[in-house]
């Protein structure tokens, strides 16, 4: 059954109660706020004013020194000296640049489009290349191969299978495969400045207790620890002898700090996105009294619309029939409400599809072929609705508890849409590949794609219809991989209704515009005993209040940012970025100007060499300041 919109306020109530006080009645209420603020910050012994930040305007300064009242007006909202605001970070896992409405999408995401309309759209957010080091990236402000994440785990893993030793990064700092202690994360530094903290969903952040949400920060926490598994909690009784790589999750479920089994202490009705929503709500439910008067930060992360595609018939059924005219149809849809959107020019030059399929025509298939592809995608389409309609069961929890207005929410995904076809992916055992494994154990039929008992994803086509225009999808160094979609809604902020930024952003970001709000101080490089390192993000702070004041989070002209991950790697500086796609095969610098060319298609390496030069300089600093190891793929 289709769930209504939630109504959410905006801030235009606070503007009309402006209008209907006297001055004088706003002056002396404003000075006391001023003089309370200013003996809070002073007093407080739970945590500091940020400095070089609007808190500092008002923070460490005499009363009489303070802004005029039009510029505290602005913020009067952020200077909440009984309760500090919470914070809800949403992460949806693999969603594509347009797979939703804020972006252009045709599925049914109304929650989402209601909050963008009340916020903010980042149109030009990045994160890594894929799951974990993003994530990394989000609780620690610093680059994933500082922070833990220089590859994934599991890579590690499947090369040690395959090899049968350890790949040359195994043992090097910033390649442990989980969230080192290297970095102060988050939710610890949070939960040292009086917040409670809490998280329902997927960590892949690390594998074992001591690694886990609970260690690091989070006080009530319900984690799926590794980076994907079926939707329905369903695992076929698998041969011992079989490699079944990404196929199980035993023992990788916890609670708090106690280990769940998922045959016994999970539901017979489970299905990730509603359960993870389910856990979220009861704990914010079932605070204590005192919690209730603490801040929150919390984290709810899906795994939703990760591979397997799967989601309940009665969703898939409202997708039937809109994907027959294949993704190449959807990919000009998307690209044509984008423009109109003015989330990307309306000039812009599309890249083209890449990946195992790029060559394949829709055309060209068989009828039986055409509709198991389209069914895929309608499977896709049903569990990205699933995303939208919880979220908005977690935004009426808030609302009800009368904590919305008081929450800054962001929702974002990890990376750009998964394009791989990961058929072909070796094993050891009896089964060569992937793909033989799952055709042997799940039925893959055209009536049951979706359902529990099958295993499928939708391949590179559908992929590059969600990244359009960019170039790529997930893994590749170019935008596709990580450009992905960000929204923002804080009242406080005074956002203007239905505002676009195109500034530059990253994943890293977030952690410093998190601690400026809550009004709390990076610990610096020491932290609970440890050295830990600086953030290397930027808070969002005044460009989300002023982005006519503040145009830009980073110097844009001077800004230097960089990836690699799986080999794929690229710098970027200002406008300039220089992409090499070892993984794709590539053995050479490509150059591009992506604020002329977003999409990466004209390669200037050649027609300036100066410019590279310079870029293979900074990527020469990123790989010493990082410790990343070149050969880590």
């Amino acid at each position: 059954m289709m769930r209504t919109t939630p109504k959410i306020q905006g801030s235009g109530a606070s503007q009309s109660l402006a209008r209907e006080f006297p001055r004088q009645t706003w002056t002396v209420a404003l000075l006391l706020v001023l003089i309370r603020v200013a003996r809070y910050c002073i007093n407080s012994s739970n945590f500091k004013c940020y400095n070089s930040s609007l808190y500092s305007r008002f923070c460490g300064q005499s009363v009489q020194n303070l802004p005029h009242r039009s510029t505290v007006s602005r913020f009067h909202t952020t200077m909440t000296v009984t309760k500090r605001p919470n914070f809800l970070i949403i992460v949806a896992d693999d969603l594509g640049f347009s797979d939703t409405k804020p972006y252009g999408s045709e599925i049914e995401t109304p929650v989402l489009d209601r909050l963008s309309k009340d916020g903010i759209r980042l149109t030009n957010f990045h994160t890594a290349q894929a799951c974990s080091p993003t994530r990394s990236m989000l609780f620690s402000g610093t680059d994933n191969h500082i922070a833990g994440l220089g590859q994934m785990a599991e890579a590690a893993h499947m090369k040690r299978r395959v090899t049968g030793k350890d790949p040359s990064y195994v043992g090097k700092p910033g390649y442990e495969g989980y969230l080192n202690w290297k970095v102060a994360a988050l939710p610890e530094i949070l939960s040292d400045a009086g917040y409670l903290t809490i998280m329902s969903g997927k960590w892949h952040l690390g594998m074992t207790p001591d690694v886990s949400p609970s260690a690091r920060g989070f006080k009530k926490s319900f984690g799926f620890l590794p980076g994907c598994g079926n939707h329905f909690n369903y695992e076929p009784q698998f041969d011992q002898t079989e490699d079944t790589m990404l196929l199980t999750s035993d023992g990788f479920w916890m609670e708090n700090e106690k280990k769940i089994d998922r045959k016994k202490d999970l539901p017979d009705d489970f299905y990730s996105t509603n359960f993870f929503t389910e856990k979220f709500i009861d704990i914010l439910a079932n605070r204590t009294e005192a919690e209730k008067q603490q801040p929150f930060f919390s984290y709810l992360a899906y795994t939703a619309p990760h591979w397997p595609m799967q989601a309940p018939e009665e969703v898939i059924e409202k997708y039937r029939g809109k994907y027959d005219k294949g993704p190449d149809r959807l990919r000009l849809d998307r690209l044509e409400q984008l423009k109109k959107l003015g989330l990307v020019p309306s000039d812009i030059e599309a890249a083209p599809p890449v990946g195992f399929e790029s060559d394949v025509k829709w055309d060209d298939l068989t009828d039986h072929e055409r509709a198991i592809s389209a069914r895929k995608m309608e499977v896709y389409a049903a569990m990205v609705d699933l995303l939208d309609q919880n979220i908005g069961r977690v935004i009426d929890a808030l609302e009800a508890s009368g904590e919305l207005d008081n929450t800054f929410i962001l929702f974002m995904s990890d990376n750009g849409a998964e394009g791989s076809t990961l058929e072909a992916a070796p094993l050891l055992s009896s089964f060569k590949t992937l793909g033989e494994l799952i055709a042997a154990y799940y039925n893959n039929s055209l009536e049951n794609i979706g359902k529990h008992d099958s295993y499928v994803w939708y391949g590179s086509r559908w992929a590059c219809a969600a990244t359009a225009p960019s170039r790529g999808f997930k893994g590749w160094s170019t935008e596709g991989g990580i450009r992905c979609p960000c929204v923002v809604r804080f009242p406080p902020l005074r956002t203007t209704p239905n505002a676009i930024s195109h500034s530059f952003t990253t994943v890293m970001d977030i952690l410093p515009t998190v601690l400026e709000l809550a009004q709390v101080q990076h610990p610096g490089a020491s932290f609970r005993g440890r050295s830990v390192v600086i953030p290397r993000g930027k808070s969002w702070v005044n460009h989300l209040a002023s982005p006519s004041e503040n145009p830009t989070v980073h110097e844009d002209e001077n800004h230097i940012h960089g990836w690699e991950l799986f080999g794929n790697r690229a710098i970027r500086k200002g406008n300039w970025k220089a992409v090499l796609l070892a993984r794709q095969g590539g053995d050479s610098w490509e150059l591009y100007n992506v604020e002329e060319d977003p999409a990466e298609q004209h390669d200037l390496a050649k027609s300036r060499p100066e410019i590279l030069e310079e870029m293979l300089v900074h990527w020469a600093t990123y790989v010493a300041e990082t410790g990343l190891v070149e050969d880590a793929f």
